[in-house]
């Protein structure tokens, strides 16, 4: 069972969420399988990131993707799907990359959580 969250937390959460757009795992996959183009970007933690991690993600933590993002995603219409362990961090990592200028950030409810739930691929 997941983490309980304290009421504050989600709070902004629910608030980031209101002015996002998410996708499922099963979006990811089906548009992947699709040859769809898109940078999946991990903002977990590092130690998170190193213990496995979806194919092809890059990792930029929630605590540093706002100073980070713009040396590794420079052209701020590219398509960014965002993930955490459910949903919660890449939602707020969304939203502050939208007020960045970021046109087509998605935040992947579920998370690895969801990712691995499914028995999808994984990287170390």
């Amino acid at each position: 069972m997941g983490k309980q969250h304290a009421p504050g937390f989600l709070a902004i959460v629910t608030d980031a969420k209101s002015r996002i757009r998410e996708c499922t795992v099963a979006d990811v996959t089906r548009r992947s399988q699709a040859g769809e183009k898109f940078t999946i970007v991990d903002v977990r933690e590092e130690s998170e990131y190193a213990a496995g991690h979806i194919p092809g993600a890059i990792h930029i933590g929630k605590g540093v993707i706002e100073r980070d993002i713009e040396a590794k995603v420079p052209d701020h219409s590219t398509e960014l799907i965002l993930y955490c362990g459910g949903g919660f961090r890449s939602a707020l990592a969304a939203d502050n990359l939208q007020k960045m200028g970021y046109t087509a950030v998605i935040s992947m409810d579920g998370g690895w959580r969801g990712w691995t739930q499914s028995g999808l691929p994984v990287e170390k």
